[in-house]
């Protein structure tokens, strides 16, 4: 009990009770006075708990609300009602806990990591003669994942076979793996997990499993038999599924689950030895070489003067500006034109009920995309990936180009007027996004994929990307200083793409108060002055995408939505100005214009990025910023149901049981994937422990005094409406790790996770 003697600082009338750490009763008096020492935070944290404002202790019931209701009181001005602490999510106060109990993060999560982490974890050169293989180390270079492997390998050669099967192992007694099933299936893997029932994934959607006798879940497809010499063997079950039989092949065992866009080893191998031609790209590359182009950059080798050209004429008092440009066409004539013009393309359609899931690298694998395509994302896209790597067919690159079927389905499609010559049957959702430095590597890149990847929606180039490692060398957002070099860029991509549109994503601008996006959105839609004076047509994108956020800012502060609408505004104003464009020599040919149904012109949609968490976000900034569609990044991560409730116009308060039965889908989606055996399981349980160091940060709507949740506010300590919802907000690593164990077993004694956003976990400095 308290000393009797002891005066109460703030109120010597009132007695003090017993402190928390008296288990017998929960009574304390927080201190509420903020005080002249106080940290921003801490005065925060007091207004928000106790509603003080000034250091007088001012009594809540004597003041104005701080904050409007969800049902606000009609007598208060809108000032009044829409008041809430910047920086400080708005939590019921009966949620709220004595932070004293955690150690509260200093820093804001670093979101960098977010689109770029896959990139700065392994250096790889961007571009080709002259780019450096390795750089500086990234941010998370040294982030270190263990291993998850079996005790005792098992032979590949007998991992799929029955036990009494003939040995066919190449390397014969000198094999440095067991050969011995039994001996392996007791000593050299773990036991097989109970989880999903205990069935494997796989084995129940194709009737047979790719990871044989190393499965997780091997149990639930094989047996022991008695053959006639009474001997007992272990053999793997198949089951009859959609007219096969046992002992059928079924093509893409290995390639998981539903893959489109696989590759064979052989078409990898035969692109590392320069076998697969990319006779398109030669083709136009050598044209720019005629035309006295550096192929490099696409620029003229020699740069015009336009003021000695336009008012000099040549022997027969032809203008020289004219002539170029005739002579220019007469070598056309002598240059075999790509089968498909931008305007002949497959086209594409952007709209209100099209939201985009961003490209993400590291979280916008194919199991995250699969599940956010369940929940209503329209169009998706692959993780970024690098040109030269593609090129050259590493291995890891290819396996950002695969989809799963679910992707290669239409998009929503119910536009006020019909898009004329839009194919909705042909339609799909999954598109890839390259990074490239150079003409050269991006057209040798967009020419591969068309041709090894069928089902593309389109391709998409890179200009957003702000990290150094991808910076440096030229690509990313680095391509924003050279507006030039990237028009001329995208004109190659669509000369060599064939049926496949090409668009592209960028940001403001390199600087934080220099943006020059506007001047790249006209130069993209009309064609620049070098494209003019060259009588070039225009690059024919078929959407833009803009980032509200300079190079310099990265991911950090508020995206800029006004000058996106600026932006938008301006596309619209292009189909106006080229109308009234009268002089013959710099009209478009109408077939280099975008295939975009959006206007009869063809100009590119118009989509922006940025700052999207909920359905009002979404709906305001489509209502006024004009943009055509929006493209949604760490707002899917955090709550992948944000493409439902757009698709519903509503707020959806998603219970704990439900945020864990998205969990388990990721789960079965990864195990599906990256197979099921040890490392598979590692695998899956690594990256499901990258999604959720972004998805503990949503804090459940019902908890919430005010709406709608804002990028920014940053929670105080608070508990769930249950133990569940409490342990999926936790930002503790360890706890991530245990629910990562609901679905996907014991870690194994090798396993290591270190979030990225050290910043973003909550340490626990008492239990219980």
């Amino acid at each position: 009990m308290a000393d009797m003697d002891t005066v109460n600082p703030l109120n010597p009338a009132k007695q003090l009770d017993v402190s928390t750490a008296d288990t017998t009763t929960q009574k304390v008096h927080p201190q509420t006075e903020i005080l002249p020492g106080d940290s921003a935070t801490t005065k925060a944290e007091k207004v928000e708990r106790h509603g003080v404002d000034d250091v007088n202790g001012e009594d809540p019931e004597d003041r104005a609300p701080k904050r409007r209701r969800l049902e606000p009181d009609s007598a208060l001005t809108a000032t009044e009602q829409s008041t809430r602490t910047k920086g400080v999510t708005p939590i019921k106060k009966e949620y709220l806990v004595d932070i004293s109990q955690l150690a509260r993060p200093t820093h804001e999560p670093d979101d960098d990591a977010a689109e770029a982490s896959h990139h700065t974890e392994t250096p790889q050169t961007v571009g080709g003669k002259g780019g450096k293989k390795k750089g500086k180390p990234g941010q998370n270079h040294n982030r270190q994942f263990g291993r998850s492997q079996d005790e005792i390998k098992l032979c590949m050669s007998r991992a799929k076979v029955d036990e009494f099967a003939p040995q066919n192992c190449h390397f014969g007694e000198k094999c440095k793996f067991t050969h011995d099933i039994r001996l392996y299936l007791k000593d050299g893997k773990r036991e097989d997990l109970s989880t999903f029932d205990g069935v494997c994934p796989i084995w129940q959607v194709k009737g047979k499993c790719s990871a044989g006798w190393r499965c997780r879940f091997a149990g639930s497809h094989s047996k022991e038999v008695e053959r006639e010499d009474g001997r007992e063997e272990l053999v793997l079950v198949e089951k009859e599924r959609d007219g096969m039989v046992n002992g059928q092949d079924d093509d893409g065992d290995e390639e998981g689950v539903g893959m489109v866009n696989v590759n064979s080893a052989a078409t990898k191998i035969l692109l590392r030895k320069k076998k697969i031609p990319t006779e398109k790209s030669d083709a136009y590359l050598k044209w720019l070489s005629e035309e006295n182009l550096d192929p490099t950059n696409g620029m003229p080798a020699k740069k015009p003067d336009p003021d000695a050209a336009s008012g000099m004429v040549d022997d027969e008092g032809i203008p020289i500006a004219t002539k170029h440009v005739s002579d220019k066409q007469d070598k056309r004539a002598t240059y075999v034109e790509p089968p498909f013009r931008a305007s002949e393309k497959r086209r594409l359609y952007y709209g209100p009920e099209t939201p985009v899931l961003a490209p993400l690298t590291t979280q916008g694998n194919l199991p995250f995309r699969r599940l956010c395509v369940s929940l209503g994302a329209q169009v998706t896209w692959s993780e970024m990936a690098m040109g030269l790597p593609l090129v050259q067919g590493e291995k890891g690159e290819w396996a950002l180009m695969k989809a799963h079927e679910s992707e290669t389905t239409p998009p929503a499609y119910s536009p006020r007027t019909p898009v004329l010559d839009y194919n909705h049957a042909r339609d799909l959702k999954f598109g890839a996004q390259i990074a490239a430095n150079k003409p050269w590597l991006a057209l040798k890149t967009t020419e591969v994929l068309t041709a090894l990847c069928p089902s593309l929606r389109a391709i998409d180039l890179n200009c957003g990307c702000p990290i150094d490692l991808v910076t440096r060398q030229g690509a990313g957002s680095a391509l924003l200083d050279s507006h030039a070099k990237l028009e001329k860029t995208l004109r190659g991509m669509n000369a060599v793409s064939g049926e496949v549109p090409i668009t592209v994503k960028i940001r403001m601008g390199t600087k934080d108060k220099n943006p020059t996006s506007e001047k790249l959105c006209q130069r993209l839609v009309m064609g620049g002055p070098e494209a003019q004076q060259y009588g070039e047509e225009p690059c024919g994108v078929a959407a833009i995408t803009l980032h509200g956020r300079s190079k310099q800012q990265r991911y950090t502060k508020s995206a800029n939505w006004e000058y996106i609408a600026e932006c938008a505004s301006l596309v619209k104003k292009l189909k106006s100005e080229r109308a009234n464009i009268t002089d013959t020599a710099r009209e478009p040919d109408a077939r280099d214009l975008s295939s975009s149904g959006n206007t009869s012109e063809g100009l590119p949609y118009f989509c922006g990025n940025g700052d999207v968490l909920s359905h009002v976000d979404y709906n305001d900034h489509i209502r006024d910023s004009g943009v055509d569609s929006i493209m949604i990044a760490r707002g899917a991560l955090i709550k992948p149901w944000i493409f439902e409730e757009i698709a519903q116009n509503q707020y959806l308060d998603k219970s704990a049981s439900e945020r864990l039965s998205y969990i388990e889908q990721f789960a079965r989606n990864g195990l599906e994937y990256w197979g099921s055996d040890e490392i598979g399981v590692g695998t899956t349980r690594r990256f499901l422990l990258e999604w959720l160091s972004f998805s503990c940060r949503y804090v459940p709507l019902g908890i919430l005094e005010e709406l709608p949740p804002k990028f920014g506010d940053r929670p105080p300590a608070f508990v769930g409406r249950n133990d569940l919802e409490t342990l999926l907000s936790s930002g503790n690593y360890k706890d991530w790790i245990k629910i990562s164990e609901m679905f996907l077993g014991p870690a194994h004694k090798d396993f290591q996770f270190q979030p990225k956003h050290k910043s973003n976990s909550y340490e626990i400095e008492a239990e219980g």
